[in-house]
C-alpha cells in the first residue's frame, strides 16, 4: 500500500502565447525526480475565446526529444512542423506525438474556428520516457 505523499493545488492560469490559458499541474511542488517520467501536464480549463481572424497560438518554438498526448475536449488546435507533419487536433481526439530534437513546431487554434470563436479545453502531458514504456 502507498500512501499520499503531497496533494498539491494547481498553480494559477498563465497564458502559453496567446491562445492556451493552463493551469500547470505537473511541474509542481514535488521535485522532478518524483514526477519522473512526466515533465509538464497543462490543463486548459474551459476558456472562452471571442471570434478572431488571426489564430491565437504559439509561434515557432524548438521540440528536443519528448512526447506529447493531448486531448481536446472542446475547440480545435492547428499544428505544424518543421519536418512537414502536422494536422488538426478536433473535439473528442487524443494525438501521440512524438516531439524529435531539432524539430520546429508551432500550434494556433483552427483557422475556421478562429473566426466563429468559443469554449476552448485541453489537457496536453508530456514526457521523455512513454516511447521507453508503451
Amino acid at each position: 500500500m502507498k500512501n499520499v505523499e503531497i496533494i498539491a493545488k494547481p498553480q494559477a492560469a498563465h497564458f502559453v502565447g496567446d491562445g492556451f490559458r493552463v493551469h500547470n499541474l505537473i511541474p509542481s511542488i514535488a521535485s522532478a525526480s518524483r514526477m519522473s517520467p512526466f515533465i509538464m501536464l497543462d490543463y486548459n480549463s474551459t476558456y472562452h475565446f471571442p471570434p478572431s481572424e488571426i489564430p491565437k497560438g504559439v509561434g515557432v518554438h524548438p521540440h528536443r526529444g519528448f512526447e506529447t498526448v493531448t486531448i481536446a475536449y472542446k475547440g480545435r488546435v492547428e499544428h505544424g512542423d518543421s519536418s512537414g507533419g502536422g494536422g488538426v487536433i478536433k473535439e473528442g481526439d487524443v494525438q501521440w506525438m512524438t516531439a524529435a530534437s531539432g524539430i520546429l513546431h508551432k500550434e494556433f487554434h483552427e483557422t475556421e474556428w478562429s473566426k466563429t470563436g468559443g469554449d476552448f479545453q485541453m489537457v496536453q502531458l508530456w514526457s521523455i520516457y512513454l516511447q521507453k514504456i508503451r
